[in-house]
């Protein structure tokens, strides 16, 4: 009997996350799991465009919902009506959701109005700071949950300390699943650092994106006087999301982007090429820090928490808020220093995808 799975994606990460599983629905399951992709059209990008379904090896989306913009009370809302008409025209077994945006809220509510059951990829992350819309959503969505697909044992004991194990499942991290399978096709693939002057080891990769940076003038003026700082010793690439620059240039901080090699947000192979490459990594992004521990190179991350303690516990990042003191003295301790990437890996086993698929098929 063939088990009928709707994956809710919204979100560029959450596309590179999904093309793990479908890989593995096609190459162990092709004929036990049948998958439908909705985008929610939550976050547009223009580099999820053909060659970036196809650096991924999926198909594109069955539906597309197109839905962007507005508060966040308004997107959820929109998403929630427009996914719950796909449930009742596609009629599955499973709604798949990952992580903590807008669209897994609205796929696993819509979901939950209609007694389908919910598997959610990335369960029991906690940054336990609840100003964080991430975190309201991961919160809600672990609740009504059938399958809590978690990626570390931390993130169980998170769900455990919380009253829930039941349908509590320690798969290991799709994420790192990706990482393997994509590290060697991007070097062989990219030539993002020749392109841009680069010689490996001897540059710094710097994100930028999340709200609670952008949208404070303050914490991002800091940010950016960090980079600026610190590419006076270490050329810093900085990809910048096209809402991150029209902030920037808002706030009257144009200036501090001269030091910087700026660049377009950038295609997938090209930006896991700069991150295995670089001396160290700065960023805000929880996926930029995990991908950051997954090929060995020191982290910086401007935050004042993370959901990725492991990372941090491990000796491979280091957590300095939005302070541009803290980023510069981090920085250079780290450049002071030659790190050794950790031998401990507490994301699985590379097979997530897998695992994840067979608890699907086996319900």
């Amino acid at each position: 009997m063939t088990v009928k799975v709707v994956t809710i994606v919204g979100a560029r990460p959450q596309f590179i996350k999904a093309a793990a599983l479908s890989r593995a629905i096609r190459d162990d399951f092709a004929r036990r799991i049948e998958e439908v992709l909705v985008h929610t059209g939550q976050h547009f990008d223009a580099n999820m465009s053909a060659v970036f379904f196809e650096e991924l090896g999926i198909p594109h989306p069955r539906h597309n919902l197109e839905i962007s913009g507005g508060t966040h009370g308004a997107m959820t809302g929109r998403m929630l009506e427009a996914v719950e008409a796909v449930l009742m025209q596609e009629k599955p077994d499973w709604v798949l959701i990952y992580g903590d945006t807008n669209s897994t809220l609205a796929g696993a509510l819509a979901a939950a109005k209609l007694h389908i059951p919910v598997a959610h990829v990335e369960a029991g992350l906690r940054s336990h700071n609840m100003r964080m819309p991430e975190e309201v959503n991961r919160i809600v969505s672990d609740r009504i949950s059938t399958l809590l697909l978690c990626p570390t044992q931390t993130a169980v004991t998170n769900l455990a300390s919380e009253g829930i194990f039941k349908g509590v499942h320690n798969v290991g991290d799709v994420m790192y699943d990706v990482a393997l399978y994509y590290r060697d096709k991007a070097r062989e693939q990219s030539k993002v650092l020749e392109s841009l002057g680069l010689a490996a080891n001897d540059f710094a990769l710097a994100t930028c994106h999340r709200a609670e940076n952008t949208d404070d003038p303050q914490r991002l003026k800091n940010i950016l006087e960090a980079l600026s700082t610190v590419a006076a010793e270490l050329p810093v690439v900085l990809p910048l999301h096209p809402r991150t620059r029209k902030l920037v240039i808002e706030n009257g901080l144009g200036h501090l982007l001269q030091p910087l090699k700026i660049t377009e947000p950038l295609p997938f192979l090209d930006m896991v090429a700069l991150e295995q490459s670089a001396r160290l990594i700065l960023t805000d992004s929880g996926g930029v820090q995990k991908e950051a521990f997954f090929y060995g190179v020191p982290c910086i991350t401007m935050r004042d928490e993370t959901e990725w303690v492991e990372t941090v516990e491990l000796g491979m990042n280091e957590l300095v808020g939005a302070n541009t003191y803290n980023i510069v003295e981090a920085t250079n301790g780290v450049l002071s220093r030659m790190g050794k990437p950790s031998s401990v890996c507490p994301y699985g086993d590379g097979r997530a995808a897998v695992h994840i698929a067979a608890l699907l098929q086996s319900q």
